[in-house]
């Protein structure tokens, strides 16, 4: 049963409910390999995502990080090889164009990994997704992108929903017309295993340009 982790950002550690969750989903601790979102920055990256696993006492016997300094070979192999997979937060079209060079997302899908991702790895990590600069993205002019597709849904992560509600429902609403949007901001995530969505935080659904707050 494929479990995936759609999360927002933590400005300490997992609460408490998240990381038990994570306990029971995440038995095979073989090897954690991060995806990261700036590949051509090296210094700590993936520190803080590892420190909330760590918090969590979910430690593995490798790990290891892909960026510009593992060779596109090679990276496809740790995917293959993963007992789960991290798409770490950053920039999301950093990310987004670094899976595509390195061919990655073909690989995720198909594994057996638990995938989890933060802020933009979760944005990546669904099927379609919106840049818009009034969202606080980089490109000038809206755009959808399509993500690597593990549920046929939107995300949409680590941002002041609540105080920005008209602006999100106005960017949105066309793109959920066609497709369901999970929105969360910050201590959130959205886990699905097998056809079950679980929401842990403040989550909201945008589906045909209504806004529910999901409990």
């Amino acid at each position: 049963m494929k479990t995936h982790y759609y999360l927002g950002w933590f400005e300490q550690y997992f609460p408490e409910n998240l990381a038990n969750v994570l306990q029971e989903d995440i038995k095979d601790r073989k090897s954690l390999a991060m995806i990261s979102s700036n590949p051509s920055v090296y210094e700590d990256d993936g520190a803080t995502e590892r420190s909330w696993l760590d918090q969590a006492g979910i430690k593995f016997d490798e790990y290891h990080l892909i960026n510009y300094r593992v060779q596109k070979e090679d990276a496809q192999t740790i995917i293959q090889n993963a007992s789960v997979i991290f798409l770490l937060g950053g920039s999301i079209l950093n990310q987004h164009r670094f899976l595509k060079e390195y061919e990655l997302s073909d690989s995720i899908r198909k594994g057996s990994a638990v995938v989890m991702g933060a802020s933009a790895g979760a944005i990546n990590m669904s099927a379609k997704w919106l840049s818009s600069k009034k969202l606080g993205d980089e490109l000038e002019t809206s755009h959808v992108y399509d993500g690597i597709g593990l549920d046929n849904f939107s995300v949409m992560s680590h941002f002041d929903l609540e105080n920005n509600m008209a602006l999100v429902q106005s960017e949105l609403s066309p793109l959920s017309e066609e497709i369901n949007i999970y929105a969360s901001n910050k201590d959130c995530a959205v886990r699905v295993k097998g056809d079950k969505i679980d929401v842990i935080g403040n989550v909201y659904l945008i589906s045909n340009s209504k806004i529910q707050k999901l409990d």
